[in-house]
């Protein structure tokens, strides 16, 4: 698509985006903040990282967003001697035929709960983190496409948990995304208790669009406007990340990149076909916070990466408002 976004495009985007949370809200109760997030990232076409304490709803999330959107859901469990063919797949010989077959792998489906991603060795984390980037598996010389939407929600382990293998920044910096579920508030604990003889709750949730639909609304997201006032900002803000005294590593080209994808779905996700310097701000942390690096002397004094971007945001002037940018 090359034409922008209509105001009736944007209306019917937003319509169904806020149908998809509210399908997946009735079994992830009280977590509608992180659904946004998990949508605006599969719509954008990238992944989520959820550093999160066991027991908190990961694998509920990503069954019901793939029940939703009528797609498929696989879940693997990530363990220091899972194989990278374990994860893409395997190429077997069949007598009968005497030809090779390939095995797909449950890296094959719409939604990939990754549980526990740094549990696994480096070389399998790179094998998912390779499909992750280029959407495809390539076994034999033979590339296989997983198809859209493809998504991969992976979970970490706080750092702090022994037998663990920490993401390198390079691979941090592959997903769109990094949040944390967290624990419910008590009318939602309460309310979780009252159905805990339902085991699988997700199996209820009824399809509200089809994978054909989520992949036009992925298309249609992209013809969003940006104007160059915001492009810029998006720009002055990323290299303030690199030039702070308080870190190694900024954020990156490729970072300011998923930031613009992922706000294009925000403001389409409120009805806007054009993005605000607001849209900017709220999803900034998220989607940058993981990819930097702060250097040791400033992270022993408590600066983290939410505090190098707050920063920032405020010394960086937003441009005014283009309500009639579209």
């Amino acid at each position: 698509m090359s034409a922008s976004m209509t105001r009736e495009q944007a209306t019917w985007f937003a319509e169904t985006f806020t149908r998809l949370v509210d399908n997946v809200g009735t079994v992830v109760l009280g977590k509608d903040d992180v659904i946004r997030l998990a949508f605006t990232a599969m719509l954008s076409e990238g992944h989520l990282l959820l550093e999160d304490a066991p027991g908190t709803g990961k694998t509920q999330l990503a069954k019901s967003m793939a029940a939703t959107v009528q797609g498929t859901n696989h879940r693997i469990q990530f363990t220091p001697d899972l194989l990278p063919s374990d994860v893409t797949g395997v190429t077997v010989y069949d007598q009968k035929t005497q030809t090779f077959e390939f095995h797909k792998g449950p890296i094959f489906a719409s939604i990939v709960l990754a549980d526990e991603i740094n549990r696994a060795s480096p070389k399998t984390q790179s094998a998912l983190l390779e499909v992750m980037e280029e959407g495809r598996v390539t076994v034999d010389g033979t590339p296989y496409e997983v198809g859209r939407p493809f998504m991969v929600i992976a979970t970490q382990n706080p750092i702090e948990q022994a037998g663990t293998y920490r993401l390198p920044e390079a691979q941090l910096d592959r997903f769109l995304m990094k949040t944390s579920i967290g624990y419910p508030g008590r009318e939602q604990t309460v309310r979780i208790l009252a159905g805990a003889s339902n085991r699988n709750a997700s199996a209820g949730v009824q399809p509200v669009i089809t994978t054909s639909a989520i992949a036009e609304m992925i298309d249609l997201a992209a013809t969003v406007h940006v104007d160059e006032a915001v492009l810029d900002y998006v720009a002055q803000l990323a290299e303030h990340t690199r030039d702070s005294k308080d870190t190694r590593l900024g954020v990156s080209v490729r970072g300011a990149m998923s930031l613009m994808r992922a706000v294009k779905v925000w403001a389409a996700a409120k009805g806007r076909a054009f993005v605000l310097p607001d849209d900017v701000k709220e999803l900034a942390q998220s989607i940058w916070a993981h990819r930097i690096v702060i250097d040791p002397e400033a992270e022993f004094s408590g600066v983290t990466g939410d505090r190098v971007i707050d920063r920032a945001i405020a010394d960086v002037a937003a441009p005014q408002d283009r309500q009639n940018a579209a």
